[in-house]
């Protein structure tokens, strides 16, 4: 069996680095792969939990609660349908691999989704002072 503590413990970001807002880019889950673009906000509520907020394209919010452990953060993840869909929950699962404290990897996929594909989705924490709140404060 293996030592899952030296896994965790060779880990250089901890969920306190994890913190912040991240420009994302994805793929959805679909045969056209379809892309879209967004942001992530990231914020530590326990020792392992987070809490998730995505905007994507500018207006679909998305929210999810997950943990995180080693250098990988595991979300469930819902939001409400649009348009013809309006009204219904959508949910999935994303699971994000930490390549340093800036820049992070994933894929994800949705309960109802097609189970052909993966959606997949990369980004980079913003600095303080390219996030949108940063700004605010400064005008």
């Amino acid at each position: 069996m293996a030592d899952l503590s030296l896994v965790v413990a060779n880990s250089t970001v901890t969920i306190e680095d994890i913190d912040g807002t991240y420009n994302i880019i994805g793929l959805n889950q679909n045969a056209e792969q379809s892309t879209y673009n967004g942001f992530l906000h990231l914020t530590k509520i326990g020792d392992k939990r987070v809490n998730a907020e995505w905007v994507i394209d500018g207006e679909q919010i998305q929210q999810g609660k997950g943990f995180y452990n080693g250098d990988t953060l595991i979300i469930n993840f819902s939001y409400a349908g649009e348009d013809d869909n309006e009204g219904k929950i959508y949910k999935g699962v994303v699971v994000y691999k930490f390549i340093n404290g800036e820049i992070i990897t994933g894929f994800w996929s949705e309960k109802h989704g097609n189970d052909k594909y993966l959606g997949f989705e990369e980004g980079r924490k913003l600095s303080n002072s390219e996030s949108i709140s940063y700004q605010a404060r400064m005008n």
